[in-house]
């Protein structure tokens, strides 16, 4: 009775180890099994867009006037295409106004004390914008600051011309583009900072310094070459 009693205790004791090494065998694998298998969760985060960039207003249905962005004759006030390509100098970029209307506020600051190194050309919601000189559409940039906008490049690589707040952009106007002077390239707008309501087209010239980053060039005041219908390299 007694030796049955002592291979029973034997057997519980047996069955108790089994079952504590079973305990910590498996705690102890899952472990070592998890820092070789498992995969922490990634965090998703939303990413914001880049630096300056946000929605743009809707542009507003461009009038049927000014819808015919080939239509060289009635964006330069009537002058053959032929007569204007042999013009010297730069032409004013918006239709319809004439050099005693542009005001010179280069220099004027801006939010966050920048400098403004451009000029506001008022006119009317969708006025005609139009190609300053020939040269190349190289950039469209939609923008916080500036809106919807343009970037050309003069015909002799030069400089680069920044049409900014335009209400859109003409149709069939695409980057890599040629365009010839007088050529309508967008309207006149309110978009980015301009303020609801406050039509204009902000203008600026640079002489490129790096053609890989041709929007950083030097700033040169637009207001001087536009009245007296200069070229930079001439002025």
């Amino acid at each position: 009775m007694r030796t049955a009693f002592q291979n029973f205790k034997r057997v519980v004791i047996i069955i108790y180890l089994i079952a504590i090494h079973g305990v910590l065998v498996y705690f102890v694998g899952e472990r070592v099994l998890n820092s070789y298998v498992f995969i922490q969760p990634v965090e998703t985060t939303t990413v914001p867009a880049p630096n300056g960039s946000k929605a743009i207003p809707t542009p507003l249905p461009v009038p049927d006037a000014f819808a015919d962005a080939n239509t060289n004759e009635a964006a330069v006030g009537g002058m053959p295409e032929s007569e204007l390509a042999t013009t010297p100098g730069l032409m004013i970029p918006v239709v319809g106004v004439r050099p005693d209307q542009l005001i010179d506020n280069f220099s004027q600051t801006r939010s966050e004390d920048r400098y403004h190194d451009a000029i506001d050309i008022p006119a009317p919601a969708a006025t005609p914008v139009i190609a300053a000189a020939d040269g190349e559409i190289v950039r469209f940039w939609d923008s916080e600051l500036g809106g919807i906008t343009i970037y050309q490049i003069t015909a002799d690589r030069q400089f680069v011309l920044y049409y900014a707040h335009l209400q859109g952009r003409a149709e069939g106007i695409n980057v890599g583009m040629t365009v010839r002077k007088g050529s309508t390239i967008g309207y006149v707008g309110d978009t980015g900072n301009a303020g609801a309501g406050n039509f204009h087209l902000h203008f600026s010239i640079a002489r490129i310094t790096d053609p890989k980053r041709f929007w950083e060039g030097t700033n040169i005041n637009p207001y001087p070459l536009l009245k007296n219908g200069s070229y930079p390299q001439n002025y």
